[in-house]
């Protein structure tokens, strides 16, 4: 289909018991450098930015890493750095560097998260509502039929639409099930 992707990685934890930023992923991303794809910073430890603290500070809990599952207290420079840790290791394993976007995870901004984005020199690259793929939800209750109805149905020119590598949760995995319809009938509503 020769559609493009941005790519947003953290270091998450693979399917092979490894994590996604290891070196031993580093052809995978090189070869999707060379296919053209872009790539952003979705933090390197999936940290959510909780909520605005009083003193300016924000509260995070990082997915992973050694600090996993704690509420911290950053500074919008901790956060920075944070963002630009993922841009370090994609340098180490690729030799490029990340393009000039980020996407909070789980989708979670606040004033003090996105002004940390933006003093990195950051784009935050949000979804439109139909673009939410959907493949986070459990199978058993939404099949991969109703996700792909739904997306079709509902995107509109312009709108970003999101989907995860390896969501482990779904019985009935959406990729690459649903990847192929999608992108042929998004060509068929004339979409390039």
């Amino acid at each position: 289909h020769h559609a493009k992707a941005t790519f947003f990685l953290a270091n998450e934890k693979t399917v092979r018991g490894d994590h996604s930023l290891d070196p031993s992923w580093a052809s995978y991303w090189k070869a999707l450098r060379e296919e053209g794809h872009a790539f952003g910073t979705h933090t390197f430890d999936h940290v959510y930015a909780l909520r605005d603290m009083a003193d300016g500070r924000l509260e995070v809990r990082p997915q992973f890493g050694p600090q996993a599952g704690k509420k911290l207290a950053w500074t919008q420079q901790q956060y920075c750095d944070e963002l630009r840790r993922v841009d370090s290791r994609f340098r180490e394993l690729t030799g490029a560097g990340l393009d000039p976007f980020w996407r909070a995870p789980g989708g979670k901004l606040t004033k003090a998260s996105q002004a940390a984005g933006q003093a990195c020199g950051l784009s935050h690259a949000g979804w439109a509502p139909a673009g939410f793929s959907g493949d986070e939800l459990p199978s058993e209750r939404v099949s991969n039929q109703a996700l792909l109805d739904r997306a079709l149905n509902g995107l509109r020119d312009g709108d970003i639409f999101m989907a995860h590598l390896g969501i482990w949760s779904r019985k009935d995995p959406w990729a690459p099930a649903v990847l192929e319809p999608l992108l042929s009938g998004l060509e068929q509503k004339g979409f390039c």
